[in-house]
C-alpha cells in the first residue's frame, strides 16, 4: 500500500526527493470496512488520509438528517475535514467509507513536521489544498448554473465511473438533486 502512495508523491514531485523514505514512514496504514466514520460533525479531525484503495464520502447533514454530498473521493486522492485538521476545533463535516477502503492516515503532530522540515512535503500539502479548493469552487459554480439533466450529464462526463460504482442515493446527494428525478434523468440518458 505505502508503494502507491510513494508513487504519488514521485508523480506528483519527480524523482529527485530527499527525504522520501522518511516521509513515508510518517504514515498508518489502515484498513477499514464500508461504511465507517473517519470524521463525524462535531469531532475534531486528526488526520488527513491518502486513499489507496476505496471511496470516501464527505457530506453533511440537515436538520432533518438527509444527506448532502460535498465529495467523493476516490483512489490516489487526498482526503481530510482540512478546516477542524488545521484549527483543531470541531469538523462541520463528515467523512465516511463508502466502500471497504486501504487509506494511509497521517496525524496532526507528524503532517506538521513534515511541512515545516521537508520542503518537497510542503509542496504536496500545498498541491493537496489547491486541488480541493478549485474542486470545491468549480462544482459550486458549475452546479449553480446547471439544470438536474446537466448535472447528469456532467458526472457522466467527468466522472463517469461513479455512475456503476455508488449508489443512486450517494450520486443524487452529489448532484444536488432528488433521488427520483436522478434515476428517471439516468434513464432518459
Amino acid at each position: 500500500m505505502i508503494d502507491i502512495l510513494r508513487q504519488h508523491i514521485i508523480g506528483r514531485l519527480g524523482n529527485d526527493i530527499d527525504n522520501l523514505e522518511t516521509v513515508l514512514n510518517y504514515f498508518k496504514p489502515l484498513s477499514v470496512d464500508r461504511n465507517q466514520y473517519l470524521v463525524k460533525q462535531g469531532e475534531v479531525c486528526k488526520y488527513v488520509y491518502f486513499i489507496a484503495k476505496g471511496c470516501l464520502q464527505v457530506f453533511v447533514y440537515d436538520n432533518e438528517m438527509n444527506e448532502t454530498t460535498r465529495d467523493i473521493v476516490t483512489e490516489g486522492t487526498w482526503c481530510s475535514e482540512l478546516l477542524s485538521f488545521g484549527s483543531g476545533k470541531p469538523a462541520t463535516e463528515n467523512i465516511r467509507t463508502v466502500e471497504p477502503c486501504e487509506l494511509l492516515a497521517i496525524d496532526k503532530q507528524s503532517f506538521q513536521m513534515m511541512v515545516e522540515t521537508i520542503p518537497q512535503f510542503d509542496k504536496v500539502y500545498k498541491q493537496i489544498l489547491e486541488t480541493s479548493y478549485a474542486n470545491s469552487v468549480y462544482r459550486i459554480n458549475t452546479f449553480v448554473a446547471l439544470s438536474a439533466l446537466e448535472r447528469v450529464k456532467w458526472l457522466m462526463e467527468f466522472r463517469p465511473k461513479l455512475m456503476t460504482r455508488v449508489s443512486s442515493k450517494l450520486i443524487a446527494s452529489y448532484l444536488g438533486i432528488n433521488k427520483d428525478v436522478f434515476s428517471r434523468l439516468k434513464a432518459k440518458l
